[in-house]
């Protein structure tokens, strides 16, 4: 998998936006302003690409027993954040997916219904 296939991805999810709210490398993608997923660009442009992503706090312990390239997140809180090692080709596009919808659900799922029924 490559950047441009998995932000493809998440700008197609309702109401994603991409932005650059930390520094020119850190591509940020937000549900209604909610961060679900992280990605450094210069790691991509160096061929390790990885991205930040949330989840749920057990499943992130279980991922992490269970695959080398799922790490507590890299400078984020280690018990909701990831950081999904793309690079390794341990993980398949189609799990590095659901991942990401994992994510972009655990950020939706903690918002007010009001917030929530923008995106029905």
């Amino acid at each position: 998998m490559n950047i441009e296939q998995l932000r493809d991805y998440c700008l197609k999810k309702k109401g994603v936006t991409e932005d650059f709210p930390f520094d020119a490398d850190t591509l940020v993608f937000k549900v209604l302003g909610k961060m679900f997923a992280l990605f450094p660009l210069e790691k991509w442009e160096a061929g390790e690409g990885w991205v930040n992503l949330k989840c749920d706090p057990e499943y992130a312990l279980e991922l992490r027993a269970g695959y080398e390239s799922i790490q507590p997140g890299w400078h984020m809180s280690k018990a909701n954040w990831n950081s999904v090692l793309i690079y390794k080709g341990e993980l398949s596009p189609k799990f590095v997916l659901e991942l990401i919808d994992h994510s972009y659900d655990m950020v939706i799922k903690t918002m007010p219904k009001k917030l929530r029924d923008q995106l029905l």
